[in-house]
């Protein structure tokens, strides 16, 4: 596991996972709030025109962001001014395969190293077909995260366990992000059945959208990823998204980090 992804789940709570689209209003600024309010780990969204996993918050985010002309270049220059201006905060990019495999899985690899990525989550890459990206990204020290659904069953998830490093990322929902959400009671045996398998901390996401569905989920979970919810704040906002973002964060932020504490109590 790449060291900054290791160390933002090893703190003996739950880490907040945040996530924004890249080239949707001013993203350096939108990734310096997220870190602000205190976000632990940041995933950066790349725009593809058929991302077929995100519901219609992030959909717009990503027209927006296309609409403005963003490219890969530009996401990984983004990466990269956001590593210099802050060193250990983790950085992941989510997205599609076409993006990242257009010019070459070798050159993508390279370039996030370059760029102080640690880890990258495809989410229409089937572990089946690994060999497209995955052995590159290895081959850089970049985490490639695996998603686990609610349809993982025991006899598939050590495939898709297979060449996972990072975090394991469970899909609560069998859906598109931002449009339910489990039950707290299904996402708890859902965790435990997955560390019962693989010693990787298991962030849970799709359909968390407030502090209080965020503490329940970390009760149970190492990790807890908000997406729609933030990224709706920017669509609202535009400039204006910065604060917005890291007040909402930071009382995410709260929820997440305390939910351990209180569960204790």
């Amino acid at each position: 596991m790449n060291p900054r992804l290791a160390s933002a789940f090893a703190k003996g709570r739950s880490a907040l996972v945040a996530f924004i689209t890249a080239g949707d209003g001013d993203t350096a600024a939108n990734l310096d709030a997220l870190v602000s309010g205190g976000a632990d780990v940041i995933e950066l969204g790349m725009p593809f025109t058929d991302p077929m996993a995100d519901g219609p918050a992030i959909q717009a985010a990503n027209l927006r962001s296309l609409g403005a002309g963003t490219t890969t270049r530009e996401i990984l220059m983004i990466a990269n001014e956001f590593r210099e201006r802050h060193p250990d905060v983790p950085l992941v990019l989510m997205g599609y395969a076409n993006p990242m495999v257009r010019r070459g899985p070798e050159w993508f690899a390279k370039e996030c190293k370059g760029c102080g990525v640690d880890g990258v989550i495809c989410v229409d890459l089937a572990p089946e077909e690994d060999q497209d990206l995955g052995p590159y990204l290895r081959a850089e020290g970049v985490d490639l995260i695996r998603l686990a659904t609610p349809t993982t069953d025991d006899a598939r998830l050590p495939t898709v366990l297979d060449g996972a490093s990072g975090f394991l990322y469970y899909v609560s929902v069998a859906g598109i992000t931002g449009k339910q959400q489990a039950a707290t009671a299904s996402i708890e045996q859902a965790v435990a059945r997955l560390k019962r398998a693989t010693d990787l901390p298991v962030a849970v996401g799709f359909g968390v959208r407030t502090p209080e569905q965020a503490r329940a989920i970390a009760r149970v979970a190492d990790g807890v990823v908000v997406g729609s919810a933030l990224v709706e704040i920017v669509g609202k906002h535009g400039t204006a998204a910065p604060e917005h973002l890291r007040e909402y964060t930071a009382s995410l932020a709260e929820a997440v980090h305390s939910a351990r504490k209180e569960a204790h109590a």
